[in-house]
Order: structure tokens, then sequence, then C-alpha cells
């Protein structure tokens, strides 16, 4: 029963992204905004690439046994973070500018970052020993490791997106990043709570 009435509570908030996601999609591409500038691009190009292990994770999940709750609140990442993506890579394009993953990222936040970090450091990615050990867990264990991962990698996306929310020139991707820092900070709460209970 109480896995029920959690479960309910995520898929209602995947609906309401969802749907703010989509919204960013069609009307916010063709607004009239401000010229993009490295903070608008450097978020676009390194939350995308923050997204795209966030789906990998989901992908490692779904249709296993790992419990109602993980399985709804991974299918919730999966489409939501697809569509964001899909939305970021339109922009890029639309400036002019690459959607391939970058080498370097973070540069645009500037503070302790300079001229950049790799990649693989990236705030709250998952190391290749985590994604392994993901993809071989079973069971409850499975869903459990997948909400202390996915947890530790929406902390790593509220401080990106917290960032471009004060430094983007932008309103799409401020707006954009707001969305985010408020759907990801509620999701992490989620997992908590889950943590703390089915998955304890």
């Amino acid at each position: 029963m109480r896995s029920t009435t959690r479960r309910g509570f995520l898929f209602g908030a995947g609906a309401g992204t969802i749907g703010l996601a989509s919204g960013l999609a069609g009307g916010l591409a063709l607004a009239n905004d401000a010229e993009a500038t490295a903070a608008d691009i450097g978020f676009c190009a390194d939350m995308s690439t923050h997204h795209i292990q966030a789906m990998a994770m989901c992908q490692r999940v779904l249709g296993r046994d790992t419990g109602d709750p993980v399985q709804a609140a991974a299918a919730e990442v999966l489409q939501t973070q697809s569509i964001e993506v899909g939305t970021m890579r339109a922009w890029l394009t639309d400036w002019g500018e690459s959607t391939e993953a970058p080498d370097t990222v973070m540069a645009w936040m500037g503070m302790n970052f300079g001229a950049g970090i790799p990649a693989a450091d990236m705030q709250g990615l998952a190391s290749d020993e985590e994604m392994r050990a993901l993809s071989l867990a079973e069971g409850i264990d499975q869903g459990r490791l997948w909400l202390d991962l996915m947890r530790a990698h929406h902390y790593g996306g509220v401080h990106m997106a917290s960032a471009a929310v004060e430094l983007a020139s932008t309103e799409k991707v401020r707006r954009l990043a707001g969305v985010q820092v408020q759907v990801q900070t509620y999701e992490i709460e989620q997992y908590d709570l889950l943590l703390a209970t089915d998955y304890a």
C-alpha cells in the first residue's frame, strides 16, 4: 500500500515534468530571445552529456525486478530527460554549435572550473565501475543502487542548472534550467523517502 502511494507520487511528478519539457521544446524554441552566450551553449552541451548517462542508468533497470517505485521513477527520468536532450540539441543546432559530447566541461560556470574539467569528472556522473555494478545487480539491490546513483547524479544536475539560471542570457535556457532545479530537487526528496523505507 505504501509503495502504491509513492508510485503515484512519482508518476504525478513525471507527468508535470514531461508537460513542461514539451512546452519548452515547442514554444520556446521559436521564441525571439537574446543571443546565446558561452553560458547558454556550455550548459546545453554539458547538461545533454549529463542527461545521457542518466538515460543509460534508466535503461539498465527498466523491465527488471527492481520494485515498482524504481520502475516508475526510471521511466519518468528516461522520458523527461530524452525530451530535454532533444530540446537542448535543437538549440545548439540553431546556434550553429556542435551537438557532440564535449571532452571538457564546466568552463562556462567560472568559479573553480577555470578552463574546464574532463567530462568524466563532471559532478554527479557515475564511474564506469558503478555503471557496471548497476548492470550486474539484481532485484531490490539493483533498485537501491539505482536510487543511490541517480540521487548523486541529480545533485550534480541541480548544481549545474542552478548556475545556468544565474549565468545564461537566453530566457529559454534559464527557464529550462529552473524547471530542472525544481524537478530534480523534488525527485531527490522522493529517492530519499524510498531509500528510507522500501529500499532501506
